[in-house]
């Protein structure tokens, strides 16, 4: 119970709870090698969100594969006009699919368009600069570091908050000095040879099959600019400045789209400063320590990802964000926005982490598309609301390929998911009002129009389950999934929830009301099923029926029912296996056991993930690099989807947000003693910190960022308050405390034996 005579005077508590101040990424988190990367994607990442490098070494030549989140084609393969959502069910009933897969399906496959763009490589002659003797990229600062045995230094970042990547040698010896210029190599954007390269990396086609006017070079006896005409007069431009001085080259680079590059004339130096700064700012917003030495660097790896590609004004987060394959091809998958999974996916970290400036450009890209996407769903699903397509170009118009779910009619529902999280991990009231709010909203009111009332049941016409059955007719289902219908919970929850908030009762009633039209989930001997008459028959690597264990959190490992439903549904994974799975399905894996408190479960799934399914630079490759130890997808197609996942998956061991409280060391490995967290947060924008000690939790500290009320689960029965301000707390058993706080209010506890 709490003893109140062991509170401590705040700067007493101050100095005892000074092992949660924030330090940057240790040395021993950093990528560091004796040579530069032979492949693209084992390269070391720098970016900014908008633009991204890739530094790696082909043939004879360093190499630094640019990239700018927003080069696109996309010119339209997928005809909406010609089917719609309704004329799919009629072809389902009529058993005669096949037309739908050539309008909805093939545009995908046999159209090189719509993509994303790949820009050009900037390269360097290695012959004169001897040995690489070391690589390092260190993330604390987001700069890569070439070491050569002549004793020259090659350094490089791209900064933080400018669109300008800067170079620089160092300790050059003269003949090299005098030789060493920046060169230029151009993607074959036209009609001539292919020069797409077979890596194993499920690229598309050559990227000559778009069939651009051939780019121009313009090299003076200091820059080069490279303008590229891509489609419908659309264009982009490369530019690289460079000087030399003594025994030094220093230079940038730029991408513009549809405009006239420019660069500022400062230098590296000059505005490096700054570029440190956003990046300190950025790890100071959280931390870890865990005794796993390989998964803390994964995690801190993933975080300097998730800087590198995340930023305010920049597109949300494809597949390859800012590092689109180099090898001549089309990226995987087109490099396109895959909302069915992977960019949810993505983002997962960046609310528990504290990073919700990162967060925000997913639902700022959302935003921007909500009127594209408003007619979307009038033209498609032919109803009001708000739907978005499962697979999305870069201004939100649908691409089509397997249309269960690139045309699905629940991705709204799992997209809104973020801008409740934004809401609930902040508190903003004003986004809330203007976004959180209106987007759910519509939401809800497409899945209201779209599902048919039958016998006081509501029912979609179509409901599909990523990705089982791939795209075959038998892929849709006529009952609900399991993976839809727990969406459509969700978002009737968050739609009457949101509309609580907003002070608005009637909004409330009517959302709780379309809640409890909606059936059970359909569970048998093997937990949550894909739908009702469906189990599923054998590994998978999409948890599409588990979505209510997680991510949408709707089933708790603490109510004995749902427990058994989580218990079963986990066996039954178990024992269909992983040969199916891809990398990502082990780091959701990790988050799914830590809801269910298996935690040994979960870190095993972290530590296959991190040392079979990642390349040496951390890229998720997706196969089992290992030669199918866990899976018999042995291919390397990076996308960034698992990375993030993994991160999520950390987090979930160390603090947990649930349907009504907030669970702090929820799911702490057998062999973790000592472990720490600072400032990760939780929904109500609490920010907690806690450690244990020798297996033992010696403090957590809670900060009500916003003030209000919380319940939390501690890992400890007994406690005392070392210290505490403008927070009150109220017992109510079994570890469970009620918080009532002004903004700011903070308690730091300490187990009492």
């Amino acid at each position: 119970m709490m003893n109140r005579l062991h509170r401590l005077p705040a700067l007493i508590s101050c100095l005892l709870f000074s092992l949660f101040v924030t330090a940057q990424p240790a040395a021993r988190h950093n990528l560091e090698f004796d040579h530069l990367a032979s492949r693209w994607d084992e390269a070391m990442p720098l970016g900014n969100g908008m633009l991204g490098a890739l530094v790696w070494q082909k043939k004879d030549r360093l190499r630094l594969s640019l990239d700018r989140a927003d080069l696109w084609d996309e010119r339209k393969a997928l005809d909406l006009s010609k089917f719609s959502f309704r004329w799919v069910e009629q072809q389902v009933l009529k058993k005669d699919y096949k037309p739908v897969q050539q309008l909805g399906d093939h545009p995908y496959d046999n159209s090189p368009y719509p993509t994303k763009l790949p820009a050009a490589a900037l390269q360097f002659n290695l012959k004169e600069l001897g040995q690489v003797v070391s690589n390092k990229l260190d993330i604390a600062t987001a700069i890569n570091t070439v070491t050569f045995q002549s004793g020259a230094v090659f350094r490089t970042y791209i900064h933080a908050t400018q669109q300008t990547g800067y170079f620089e040698f160092e300790n050059l010896p003269a003949a090299v000095t005098r030789q060493l210029i920046p060169e230029l190599e151009i993607h074959n954007y036209n009609s001539g040879k292919s020069a797409a390269e077979n890596d194993n990396s499920h690229s598309g086609e050559g990227l000559e099959k778009l069939g651009y006017t051939k780019g121009t070079v313009a090299s003076g006896a200091s820059s080069i600019r490279y303008h590229q005409p891509t489609y419908q007069h659309h264009y982009f431009e490369v530019l690289v400045r460079w000087a030399k001085t003594g025994n030094r080259l220093t230079g940038s680079w730029t991408i513009s789209n549809d405009r006239p590059a420019f660069l500022p004339e400062s230098g590296l130096k000059a505005i490096e400063n700054s570029h440190r700064q956003w990046w300190t700012r950025f790890w100071n917003q959280s931390a870890v320590q865990l005794p796993d030495a390989a998964v803390e660097k994964q995690y801190y790896l993933e975080l300097y990802k998730l800087g590198a590609v995340s930023r305010k004004g920049a597109p949300a987060i494809t597949l390859q964000a800012v590092w689109t394959a180099d090898n001549g091809s089309l990226p995987p998958w087109k490099g396109d926005f895959h909302n069915d999974l992977n960019t949810q996916l993505s983002y997962w970290p960046a609310y528990t982490g504290n990073h919700l400036e990162e967060a925000a450009t997913f639902t700022d890209w959302l935003w921007k598309m909500r009127a594209k996407n408003q007619q979307y769903t009038r033209q498609y699903f032919e109803v009001e609301g708000l739907n978005v397509p499962g697979v999305a170009t870069l201004s939100g118009d649908p691409m089509g390929g397997w249309i269960q779910y690139s045309l699905s009619p629940t991705v709204s529902a799992w997209c809104a998911q973020h801008f409740y999280w934004q809401w609930k991990y902040s508190m903003d009231e004003a986004f809330l009002k203007t976004r959180a709010w209106p987007y759910i909203h519509d939401a809800a009111v497409y899945l209201e129009n779209i599902t048919r009332l039958q016998q006081g049941t509501r029912k979609l016409p179509l409901s599909s389950s990523p990705e089982y059955n791939d795209n075959a007719i038998n892929a849709w289902f006529r009952d609900w999934t399991n993976f839809d219908l727990a969406l459509a919970k969700f978002l009737f929850t968050a739609a009457a929830e949101t509309a609580a908030a907003m002070k608005q009762p009637a909004e409330a009633g009517r959302w709780k009301q379309r809640l409890s039209e909606l059936p059970a989930y359909n569970v048998n001997e093997t937990g949550l099923t894909i739908a009702p008459g469906q189990s599923m028959e054998s590994s998978h690597r999409h948890f599409s029926p588990y979505m209510a264990i997680y991510p949408l959190v709707l089933l708790d490992v603490n109510r004995p029912e749902d427990k058994r439903i989580i218990e079963k549904s986990l066996r039954h994974i178990e024992a269909k296996g992983t040969r199916a799975w891809c990398g990502y399905s082990f780091s959701w894996m990790a988050s799914l056991y830590a809801r269910a408190q298996q935690a040994d479960s979960a870190l095993r799934q972290l530590q296959i993930f991190a040392s079979n399914f990642c390349s040496p630079n951390s890229f998720h490759l997706n196969g089992d690099q290992k030669g199918g130890q866990y899976s018999g997808f042995t291919y390397r197609p990076f996308t960034l989807e698992g990375n993030f996942a993994f991160a999520q998956g950390v987090q979930e061991l160390l603090l947990q947000s649930k349907q009504g409280y907030i669970a702090v060391f929820p799911a702490v490995p057998a062999s973790w003693k000592n472990v720490r967290f600072t400032n990760l947060r939780a929904e109500g924008a609490f920010l907690i910190s806690a450690e244990m000690k020798n297996g033992d939790i010696s403090r957590i500290k809670i900060v009500a960022e916003k003030g209000g009320r919380a319940t939390f689960k501690l890992p400890f029965l007994k406690f005392r308050i070392h210290a505490q301000s403008n927070l009150q707390m109220k017992e109510s058993g079994n570890g469970f405390v009620h918080l009532n706080g002004k903004p700011g209010g903070m308690v730091v506890l300490g187990s009492a034996g």
